[in-house]
């Protein structure tokens, strides 16, 4: 792929140590992807060739086995994902969900902007919840079974849904859903910045809330960009060799 049409998760795909430049220019790299970077410079008055400078000494050095996500087997990431980024999510929302409400009853009157960050992540962790559990139970189990077919095998796992990219189309759009509810209470927040009365509690509830968001960028990232595109890759290799 040449560099004019190169888009943006391809770079993070390569090398994951990119995303944190894109992540300085505020590029969405998980959810929207699929752009291609010379184009999303043109439309954000960013420099080309001053970003190209940039992700290039990001990506400098030898990157690990265990951060090269792209050359993993399907059902290992789908593993990863699970136990990494789904238990995150899962021990997080209670945590947070319990600090922001401590922030709305301390700084509420003076700050009422956390009430509506509150409502964004309330909805969030709910959507959230149902999405990882369609994944843990109805995606995830479909993609172990054929990453785990033999080469030989003529027999393919088939699933009540058909084809893979069905229900991975539905996690497109939950993705997209999320990535733009915590666009806004990125906005909200003015870039998870606390108000100079915060205390203590209000600055580590924003901190947690941006990591949080972090996490979310590369649980996406992974999925949209590597996980899902290789499901489908197998599923038609798998299609391909069944005879008949």
């Amino acid at each position: 792929m040449d560099n004019q049409n190169k888009t943006i998760g391809s770079y993070v795909t390569e090398d994951y140590r990119t995303a944190a430049v894109f992540g300085r220019y505020g590029i969405d790299f998980c959810c929207r992807g699929n752009r291609p970077l010379k184009e999303v410079c043109q439309q954000e008055n960013i420099n080309y060739e001053a970003l190209l400078e940039e992700l290039s000494q990001a990506a400098a050095g030898t990157i690990t086995g265990n951060d090269n996500f792209s050359s993993w087997p399907s059902d290992l990431l789908a593993d990863y994902i699970e136990k990494i980024h789904h238990r995150y999510v899962e021990q997080s929302i209670p945590r947070l969900t319990g600090l922001l409400e401590k922030v709305i009853n301390a700084h509420g009157g003076r700050h009422p902007e956390v009430y509506e960050i509150a409502d964004h992540f309330r909805i969030s962790a709910g959507e959230l919840t149902k999405h990882m559990k369609k994944e843990e139970l109805v995606l995830f189990p479909i993609i172990r079974k054929m990453a785990n077919t033999r080469p030989d095998s003529s027999a393919i796992p088939e699933a009540a849904f058909g084809s893979v990219a069905n229900p991975i189309s539905v996690m497109l759009q939950e993705h997209d859903n999320e990535g733009e509810r915590f666009r806004k209470i990125e906005e909200l927040s003015n870039g998870y910045t606390p108000p100079e009365d915060a205390c203590n509690t209000f600055r580590v509830t924003y901190e947690l809330l941006r990591e949080f968001q972090q996490d979310l960028h590369k649980h996406i990232h992974l999925e949209n960009n590597i996980l899902f595109p290789a499901a489908i890759t197998l599923e038609a290799t798998l299609r391909e060799r069944k005879p008949g």
